[in-house]
């Protein structure tokens, strides 16, 4: 029964996983296609479209009233998109370059979003009152992102070449009248691809629950290592991938958006529902883990550089926490 449980939690969360990939595309060309500049796309559809697994399968978890899966859910997301995604880029890459922008703007954010987190779930609750605090604390960091980077395009260094000459806006017309053609199809591949996370959603948490039960430990441990990973790993792939090639903005980038979205939104939206509990291991493993994680990325942030042996100790220290996780030490 027990390995039953674990293909249905793996074939559930791949459902959920692609169906979100999915989701993500099409709302990008839609949102191109009615005109909506790249980058609000990026901080807020893109954004929102990489940590969809996580905010599903919360949304879920309340509505199976289990709800401290949510608080679990979003921590060991961040912290395997810290010590996991970052450690692994390291290595591959040799080293990461920071850039300024991330070190002034990103950083400061992601310190202020987990410290707002640590205290919201100091009393082992999230109310609505709460939630609402985090809510908006997202809403100022997106308006943030993009007026900064409204500011930045009004400068002559941020004018993109030929933006303006002929061939360009032909051939964004050209791009604007392929894509209403396939409005329809975008529509439908969107109304198609919530069905499909709903329902890897559903599954995910129903395999959680009954693998926990069968094992004897709580959902959250399993939250915190298996499903983080595994929703960890389209990051992983985005990450890396841009390691490789040099694009480290990019693969440091997809951490900072997608642990404030998990700190304030995936937390933030289930807790207007229902209270949520904060469980034991949440509270006594997640929260200091991640808390070390993320002063452990500012801190090699500032230095503008992450080197192999940084990434080295990054992994290093998520075996710890998964070791501390299941009481191993």
């Amino acid at each position: 029964m027990l390995f039953l449980w674990i293909i249905i939690f793996c074939a559930s969360l791949f459902i959920l996983i692609k169906a979100a990939d999915y989701f993500t595309e099409s709302a990008e060309k839609i949102g191109l296609v009615l005109k909506i500049s790249p980058f609000i796309v990026g901080v807020t559809i893109i954004s929102i479209g990489t940590s969809l697994p996580e905010l599903a399968t919360s949304i879920i978890a309340v509505i199976r009233d289990q709800t401290e899966i949510v608080a679990a859910n979003a921590i060991g997301s961040n912290i395997a998109n810290i010590l996991l995604i970052i450690g692994i880029a390291a290595l591959v890459a040799g080293k990461l370059v920071v850039k300024r922008s991330l070190i002034d703007i990103d950083l400061p954010l992601l310190a202020a979003a987990t410290a707002l987190i640590a205290v919201i779930l100091w009393d082992k609750q999230v109310t609505m009152g709460e939630g609402i605090v985090a809510i908006l604390g997202y809403i100022v960091y997106a308006a943030y992102t993009i007026k900064d980077d409204k500011e930045k395009r009004k400068r002559p260094e941020g004018i993109v070449p030929g933006e303006d000459i002929p061939a360009t806006r032909e051939h964004r017309h050209h791009f604007r009248k392929k894509h209403r053609e396939l409005n329809l199809k975008l529509i439908f591949v969107l109304i198609f691809s919530i069905v499909f996370i709903y329902f890897g959603a559903d599954w995910t948490i129903r395999s959680i629950v009954n693998i926990a039960e069968l094992i004897g430990v709580s959902s959250s441990l399993i939250v915190m290592s298996a499903m983080a990973i595994g929703t960890s790993l389209p990051e992983l792939v985005v990450s890396v991938g841009a390691a490789r090639k040099g694009k480290f903005e990019l693969a440091l980038g997809n951490v900072f958006g997608s642990n404030i979205f998990n700190i304030l939104m995936v937390i933030g939206i289930p807790s207007l529902f229902k209270t949520l509990k904060v469980d034991e291991a949440t509270f006594a493993v997640g929260l200091p883990f991640v808390i070390g994680a993320t002063i452990l990325y500012i801190f090699s942030g500032i230095s503008k550089k992450i080197h192999n042996w940084e990434g080295m100790m990054y992994l290093l220290i998520y075996v710890l926490f998964i070791a501390k996780l299941f009481g191993l030490f």
